[in-house]
């Protein structure tokens, strides 16, 4: 249920607004104490709680045109940021709104650190976190129920955000509950002081979570997911594989999650995903209580346009007539127009190519690629009520993504893992899209690459995925667009990280630049 939603607008007064990367010290989040807050309403903390989680999807406390940080309240929301700086950088998605800076992103070149698309998602982080330490510290001058719970959901909210910080960035200031009241800029951590502090965090908490939690708050599942997401990837942040590690934790959410997948693939981006039995951790959406440019909003709205299509059709009201797909995403079901429509994969039938062209000669032109409509504000079923904003959540974590986690696990030697198992999985992943199955010599790492393409693109992860493949920077791997130019050419290798933010370097003279820029 969304229902705890509803309550984030409630607690929204009591919050005050927190400087970012303008002032990386631990401002209290809480203009009256917890104690008054408590004796007013004793739902607070769940509320205040609520808020930190939607830190992740709204803008700010005041609706779809407030903001919590300074920047603009439309652009800068942390789900906006994932999609732009994940989705857009790689193969699968551009944007032709020809915006300074979004440009940049969709063309994969002349990345600066002035570029303000990467200080939105840098600002956004350093919002969460100290956020999150305020109320770590407020929460233990306090008698809470379930306090050990409900910091452990924190600990969760605050690790996710430096998994970010880690992945694009690479390094920052590291800012914890115990740097209450510091005042003097933080030292610089490095990449591999970030990611032991969230593998420690995530291993202290993983065991006081819950097993199962109301819809939209952390598990132990979710946890262990986002645990064994950082060991995947640990050869790319830190230089030493953790293979084993990765499958020790995917493991666990495979056995004892309780999760399967959803019968109807679409379900889990339609605007009744709430009820989907597969999504491990989802970003809460909803049309009313909730609004956003920054949630599935900009997903669904920005990937439909009155020109080629009819908004109604998807649950929407308006399109924004900006994102499309290029053939790094549909080309993998297909390589012509025909193959792509004779494909028998659920999953291949969600672009919209009537009005529009197989090949992407101008990325500026609509017609050029074809709009991706994985995402819906429609129920499975087809019926809706049109509205401006979405409601369909955003699922961050989900199940069959932690098969094909494993898969690629499987194919790396890792404990705990075989091959058989991993075939397994992923034909159950293909099957439930009615795509033909595999055999085990099928399975090899560009085969991996392919079908997490397939199945998750557009869900912030292709970015991150390209990376650990080696296929990002250079000419390994050469998408439309990629460097600028229509067919596609080789980009430098810095461009494994984002530049620091100018306004970061400038507020804290211990951060420096990331090298290449």
């Amino acid at each position: 249920m969304k229902n705890y939603l509803n309550y984030v607008l409630i607690t929204l007064v009591f919050l005050s607004t927190l400087g970012c990367t303008d002032d990386l010290d631990t401002e209290p989040i809480v203009e009256l104490s917890l104690e008054e807050l408590l004796a007013r309403d004793p739902q607070a903390i769940e509320g205040i709680l609520s808020r930190l989680y939607a830190s992740f999807a709204l803008s700010g406390p005041d609706g779809p045109g407030s903001s919590d940080i300074p920047d603009d309240a439309g652009e800068s929301p942390f789900l906006r940021g994932i999609v732009n700086l994940q989705d857009f950088t790689a193969d699968a998605m551009k944007n032709r709104w020809g915006d300074n800076g979004l440009d940049q992103l969709t063309t994969t070149s002349n990345w600066t650190a002035d570029n303000k698309f990467f200080r939105y998602l840098y600002n956004r982080i350093y919002y969460t976190i100290p956020q999150s330490n305020n109320l770590i510290n407020v929460l233990t001058a306090v008698d809470v129920d379930n306090e050990e719970v409900v910091s452990s959901e924190i600990r969760f909210i605050r690790a996710l955000a430096y998994y970010y910080l880690i992945d694009t960035f690479g390094k920052g200031a590291l800012i914890t509950d115990e740097d209450f009241g510091v005042t003097t800029p933080v030292p610089e951590a490095s990449r591999q002081d970030l990611y032991t502090y969230v593998e420690s965090e995530l291993l202290a908490i993983i065991p006081l979570l819950p097993p199962t939690n109301d819809y939209g708050r952390a598990s132990r599942p979710a946890a262990e997911m986002l645990l064994s997401k950082l060991y995947l990837n640990a050869e790319v942040y830190t230089g030493m594989e953790e293979n084993d590690n990765a499958a020790q934790f995917i493991n666990r959410v495979i056995d004892d999650g309780g999760f399967t997948l959803a019968s109807d693939f679409r379900l889990n981006f339609s605007a009744d995903n709430n009820t989907s039995p597969e999504i491990i951790f989802p970003l809460i959406a909803d049309a009313v209580n909730s609004q956003s440019f920054g949630n599935t909003t900009y997903i669904v709205n920005g990937s439909i346009s009155t020109e080629t299509m009819d908004p109604n059709d998807f649950g929407a009201t308006q399109g924004w007539t900006g994102h499309r797909s290029s053939k790094g995403w549909y080309g993998l079901f297909g390589s012509s127009a025909g193959e792509l429509a004779a494909s028998s994969d659920v999953r291949a039938s969600l672009f919209w190519t009537n009005g529009h062209n197989f090949e992407m000669e101008d990325y500026t032109q609509w017609t050029d690629g074809y709009p991706s409509t994985k995402f819906r504000n429609t129920n499975v079923n087809g019926t809706s009520v049109s509205t401006d904003f979405s409601g369909t959540d955003f699922p961050l974590f989900r199940l069959a993504d932690a098969y094909l986690m494993y898969a690629e696990l499987a194919l790396k030697g890792a404990a705990g893992t075989d091959m058989n198992t991993a075939t397994n999985y992923v034909n159950m992943v293909r099957t439930r899209s009615n795509a033909s199955t595999i055999t085990v010599s099928d399975l090899d790492e560009q085969f991996i690459l392919d079908e997490r393409a397939r199945e998750l693109n557009l869900e912030g992860h292709r970015r991150t995925d390209l990376i650990r493949f080696n296929k990002f920077t250079g000419s390994a791997y050469i998408w439309p667009w990629k460097g600028g130019t229509a067919n596609g050419t080789s980009i430098p290798a810095n461009y494994r990280l984002f530049p620091i933010p100018l306004n970061a370097l400038q507020s804290n003279p211990n951060l420096t630049q990331n090298p290449g820029y």
